[in-house]
């Protein structure tokens, strides 16, 4: 079969499609036939080594952790799926989403995939959604606060201003000007050119004692304590990168990742299948995959980058 790997750490653009042997499922295990892939940062920075410190990986490394598919076998103890059955899943630990078939293990990130939902969506939910899950949860907003999610126009950021919209709050998100329409239809009551304007100072204007909640998917370590100024006093900044323990004028801080959503997939391909989460994709066929995951890493993208086999 055919994935997409990285040969050692270097620049995306070293990325090859190669032959590499099938995997066979061991037991509590599932090889699914991959219909669609999606792409996320952790991929990027595992291939380029800029979290070879934190998540050092093996080579040749596989990329890809989220797709949606066809059960092609079982294996031993599988109780919950059948060879045919089409699902969508977080593959971790296994990587290796992009390529002509994955492993995947029994479990809450192995979930169903209704017939309403196509390959191509549920195949973006994965990460994505589940983090976005974690930091709403994380920020536990309550009807008419507000929140200020930086990064919103991208793969966590479109999820999370759906849910954070959802659960009733004032959302300000950032994005460039083109995305501000899109912005709005997710629930956005304001948006942020970050292009052109200072984020913390705008949202000050628009808040002048401080946003409830700022949730920052861009900013890491040092940079964070300017986005916490964007806070009320005694406000919360969740952050899904790592930082300090908390900032100055009582604004406590709390960080997740996508370990914190797990449990939470199935229902939001429920979600998804019922027009509850939109989900915004572009899309690129398997044969540009290098290609796919060149645009990924260097460009500012919508929602999800899928690739379709």
């Amino acid at each position: 079969m055919k994935a997409l790997i990285a040969s050692s750490y270097g620049p995306v653009d070293q990325l090859t499609v190669t032959d590499v042997t099938k995997p066979v499922p061991a037991a509590g295990q599932v090889l699914i036939k991959v219909r669609a892939a999606s792409l996320n940062a952790l991929d990027i920075r595992l291939t380029t080594g800029a979290f070879r410190e934190q998540m050092p990986v093996e080579h040749p490394f596989h990329l890809g952790l989220d797709a949606a598919g066809t059960v092609e076998v079982v294996g031993e103890g599988v109780s919950r799926f059948t060879a045919g059955d089409e699902v969508v899943a977080f593959t971790y630990p296994f990587f290796g989403t992009v390529a002509e078939y994955a492993l995947a293990g029994e479990g809450p990130n192995l979930v169903h995939r209704p017939k309403s939902l196509s390959p191509e969506a549920a195949a973006a939910l994965p990460q994505a959604a589940m983090t976005a899950a974690a930091a709403h949860d994380a920020a536990q907003l309550k009807s008419g606060q507000s929140a200020l999610v930086i990064g919103a126009s991208g793969g966590v950021g479109s999820f999370l201003v759906q849910l954070a919209h959802r659960s009733g709050a004032q959302v300000l998100a950032t994005g460039k000007p083109e995305d501000e329409a899109y912005l709005r239809r997710l629930g956005a009551v304001e948006t942020i050119d970050y292009t052109g304007k200072d984020v913390v100072e705008e949202a000050r204007r628009l808040r002048p004692d401080g946003v409830d909640v700022v949730i920052d998917l861009i900013n890491a370590g040092p940079g964070l304590a300017a986005t916490a100024a964007a806070a009320r006093n005694a406000g919360l900044l969740v952050s899904t990168l790592g930082g300090a323990p908390g900032f100055e004028r009582g604004v406590t801080v709390a960080y997740v990742g996508v370990d914190q959503g797990v449990g939470q997939l199935e229902d939001l391909v429920r979600r998804a299948a019922e027009g509850q989460l939109d989900v915004q994709v572009e899309t690129f066929p398997f044969s540009r995959a290098v290609e796919a995951a060149q645009r990924f890493a260097g460009s500012h993208s919508r929602g999800k980058l899928v690739i379709t086999f």
